[in-house]
């Protein structure tokens, strides 16, 4: 079997998505050793941002008949579906920025949803993690609980339009240690730390499962 990977981070070093990401993939790794992992890492190199515009105004028309920059927008394009398409199971590390979708995730969405194999369903039924982090306290009743507009989007084109089986972990208050004012918090945010580790490697044994059933 196969996992696509994606990771949207734009501090690799740092990143906490991708360190959820990595218990995800642990337990990948530990049911299907030696299996392919295509990893594609957009945080540090991100589609050109023509990309879409160039597919999309190139229409229909021959691949000799378009320039060459639609061309190789195209060209991209078919690849980056390839990934998901071709893949077994899906883990996607998603950090929140500025309360919404960085626009480089954005960007790679809607070139992936050029492909006539997307919009078609190919991915429907097909098992994906979302590990996504958010820096403060966004949990019901709390004063920041409708300011994360990534997980809602996330979760509505995962599963509303690509009709994919999701599954998502997320980690909040990931800025506890890095900002002063939110010292105070300290002893919650080891506590979400925790539980989101657990929920992450309970998630990746949950891929692995998801996957096999689909592809027997």
């Amino acid at each position: 079997m196969s996992l696509f990977r994606l990771d949207a981070s734009i501090n690799p070093a740092t990143s906490k998505s991708r360190a959820l990401a990595d218990l995800v993939e642990t337990e990948w790794v530990a049911e299907n050793p030696g299996s392919l992992i295509v990893r594609r890492d957009i945080g540090i190199d991100p589609l050109p941002a023509n990309t879409w515009r160039e597919v999309i105004t190139s229409g229909a028309a021959d691949d000799d008949a378009v320039s060459p920059a639609q061309r190789e927008a195209r060209a991209l394009a078919a690849t980056v579906a390839d990934e998901l398409v071709d893949a077994d199971a899906i883990l996607l590390a998603i950090p929140l920025y500025n309360w919404g979708i960085a626009a480089h995730v954005k960007s790679w969405y809607d070139v992936t949803y050029t492909d006539s194999r997307i919009k078609g369903g190919a991915l429907k039924g097909k098992p994906v993690v979302l590990a996504t982090v958010l820096g403060g306290d966004y949990s019901p009743g709390g004063p920041k609980e409708d300011w994360d507009h990534s997980t809602p989007w996330l979760r509505h084109v995962i599963e509303g339009v690509w009709g994919a089986d999701l599954l998502v972990v997320q980690r909040q208050l990931t800025l506890v240690g890095v900002n002063p004012a939110m010292d105070g918090l300290k002893e919650q945010a080891a506590e979400v730390h925790a539980a989101a580790e657990a929920l992450a490697s309970q998630h990746g044994r949950e891929l692995v499962t998801k996957a096999r059933t689909l592809a027997s």
